[in-house]
């Protein structure tokens, strides 16, 4: 299949002028290692790079064999899929032949927001740089600088797509594949003024441009879009995109994002500063746009996780407290994703995809809303969101107790809206903590059903959100609202150390309903309420001296979802029945601050990034450690994990 043609058009440059010659992100190249090779289009493990809430990402070439490639790309929306393992592949011949880019020598980098690789070979220095310009568009400027005599170049691409229901077709200077399933397109737009001959086979395709001469020591410069639209209702596009100007913005964003951080923390170390941009960059890495039924801009648990392309409740509350260090605007709007589903009770859902069919009302998240809303204020203070935000927050608050409190006694239990227990499990966010094991349904009324235990963790977050909700009427001024939020605090304040703390034991634990004595398992959510600031001091010397107990929670990485000398303490098959989590690990943290136990918190964080492997080398965030071998667990490239990094170093 033939393009029609056009004039040809390369810009001959001395030097390739960049953007990145004085920029900060300069100081950290490869925080994570993005060098792989794709063999299965469903695989999607490997770290990757995305920028600007695009729907697609790239990774670098581990193999010889794709040098003059990015990886990828990896097309995401419900789920994520590779189009191919290079779809755009640059290949150069001269004179007939070609240059063997295999051959060359290679040296590449990630830096934050700039993926790029070098490669040398035949006299040739080739140099291709990858930026997003959009949220749905990515650039690649290819520089070629000759080293040698004068000679004649041709330019050509090649790349072959996973043939499962796609169909390529050339439309003008674009490659374009169709998915005839779903409404969605990938664009290969290659460089305009250039006169390229495009021919389709199946899956696979070849662009072979005109050739080019090139004299002794000169360099010429071409770039092209790549873009991904995972609904083609809308395919916004940048106008005329300019690679100079876009890369000196992508520049300014970036080092802004870094800039913005490293202001609000004090003495780091250089592998601590490395850790901080790299849990930034994980966290807009899984940033993704508004698209079809999802609202605003999000952020997806993991990009490497089949089961994490959505927006989840309690994770974007954490998410956007870690995101208002590095930028507002992303931390509000995903506060605002997950309050476009509040139903008219007053309930939040679970989590929301971009097909909303697909949404779990089935259940909640803990009540962490406000502490997310105040935490995004104090970072970046704007007194219209918390006007936006304020009435929504009140009303979720509410709905605890009119739909989860069920002997009606001021006292919230986790539950569901369908009676099942599997998903009132999931609304305590600990899915399979072993404090529920025994736990049993009640219904309250019509579509809402507790759990036959009233649990410590909720009720100290619902006193914390009184306080939060006090605070924000102030702002707001609404003193006699605040007034009424602070005496509600301080009543539930006294209740729950009447009811959930054990002298004896010198813990906190969950209690059933009309039963006496307490679930007496020892996990984390006993230390909330040195978070939420509910124990008196001798109380929380008594939680301190469990927290720092090797016999329970100072194993070799600290602050484990369940007590190491638990019969039921699992690591490695529990997920929350013995990793390490870095929410609950930080609300431990801070917790301890909270009370003047700085020592014990300085020493519990020391181990965390000493002994969670990879934590401060380029290996992926992981969604939980275990607690005994510091091996990372389950998910890579963790968003709560990164955003509670962030708050912890910056406490540090």
């Amino acid at each position: 299949m033939m393009m029609r043609k056009t004039a040809v058009f390369f810009s001959f440059l001395i030097s390739t002028v960049t953007a990145t010659a004085q920029s900060q992100r300069m100081n950290y190249p490869d925080v994570l290692d993005l060098r792989t090779s794709v063999t299965k289009p469903r695989f999607i493990e490997p770290s990757v790079f995305s920028d600007m809430g695009a729907w697609h990402a790239y990774a670098l070439p581990e193999k010889n064999a794709d040098y003059g490639s990015f990886i990828g790309p990896l097309v995401m929306d419900m789920d994520g899929k590779w189009l191919g393992n290079n779809f755009t592949r640059l290949q150069l011949s001269e004179n007939g032949k070609a240059i063997d880019l295999s051959a060359a020598t290679i040296s590449q980098h990630y830096y934050p927001g700039l993926l790029e690789q070098k490669l040398t070979v035949d006299g040739l220095t080739i140099r291709m740089q990858l930026i997003f310009i959009s949220n749905r568009e990515s650039m690649i400027r290819t520089s070629i600088t000759n080293n040698g005599a004068a000679r004649t170049l041709q330019p050509a691409y090649t790349g072959w797509a996973y043939n499962r229901g796609i169909a390529l077709k050339a439309d003008g200077n674009t490659v374009q594949v169709g998915y005839t399933k779903l409404m969605q397109r990938f664009d290969l737009r290659l460089p305009a003024k250039n006169e390229w001959n495009i021919q389709i086979a199946d899956s696979s395709y070849s662009a072979t441009g005109k050739s080019f001469a090139i004299a002794k020591g000169a360099t010429v410069t071409w770039d092209h879009t790549e873009a991904f639209y995972p609904s083609v209702k809308h395919t916004p596009s940048v106008a005329k995109p300019d690679f100079s100007k876009a890369l000196t913005q992508n520049q300014q964003r970036w080092d802004g994002y870094l800039k913005r951080y490293f202001s609000f923390t004090k003495a780091l170390s250089k592998d601590e500063k490395r850790l901080a941009v790299k849990a930034m960059v994980t966290l807009l890495t899984n940033w993704r746009s508004a698209n079809k039924d999802l609202l605003h801009d999000g952020v997806f648990p993991s990009v490497n996780y089949q089961g994490f392309y959505g927006v989840w409740s309690w994770d974007s509350w954490k998410q956007a407290v870690g995101l208002s260090l590095i930028s507002p605007s992303i931390a509000r709007d995903n506060i605002r994703c997950m309050f476009d589903y509040i139903d008219s009770v007053g309930m939040v859902p679970d989590c929301i995809y971009s097909d909303k069919s697909e949404n779990n009302l089935r259940d909640t998240k803990p009540a962490l809303s406000a502490w997310g809303v105040w935490e995004v204020y104090k970072a970046s203070p704007d007194k219209k969101f918390l006007q936006e935000m304020y009435p929504m927050l009140a009303k979720y608050h509410r709905w605890w107790y009119i739909y989860r409190d069920h002997d009606k006694n001021g006292l919230c239990e986790f539950g569901s809206t369908d009676g099942t227990r599997i998903a009132a499990a999931w609304e305590s966010g600990m899915d399979n903590a072993v404090r529920f094991d025994s736990a049993v349904m009640l219904k309250n009324g019509p579509g809402a059903w507790s759990l036959d235990q009233e649990s410590i963790d909720l009720n100290a977050y619902l006193y914390k959100e009184k306080i939060y909700l006090a605070q924000i009427a102030d702002v707001l001024n609404m003193a006699d609202v605040a007034v009424q939020w602070r005496k509600e605090a301080f009543e539930l304040k006294k209740y729950i150390n009447e009811v959930f703390y054990d002298s004896e034991k010198g813990y906190y634990y969950d209690k059933r309903i009309g039963k006496t004595g307490h679930v007496t398992v020892n996990g984390p959510e006993g230390w909330i309420p040195l978070w939420a600031g509910i124990c008196n001091q001798q109380q929380a010397g008594a939680v301190k001296d469990m927290m720092a107990s090797s016999s329970t929670f100072n194993t070799l990485v600290p602050l484990p979802t369940l007590a190491a000398n638990h019969p039921a303490f699992d690591p490695m098959k529990g997920y929350w029945r013995g990793p390490v989590w870095l929410d609950q690990f930080n609300y431990g943290i801070d917790g301890l601050k909270q009370y003047g136990y700085n020592m014990l918190a300085k020493e519990l964080v020391q181990k965390l990034l000493k002994n969670a492997q990879g934590l401060l080398g380029d290996s992926p965030i992981c969604e939980n450690y275990h607690p005994l071998t510091g091996k990372g667990l389950n998910a890579k490239n963790f968003s709560w994990s990164s955003a509670h990094l962030l708050l912890l170093l910056k406490t540090k």
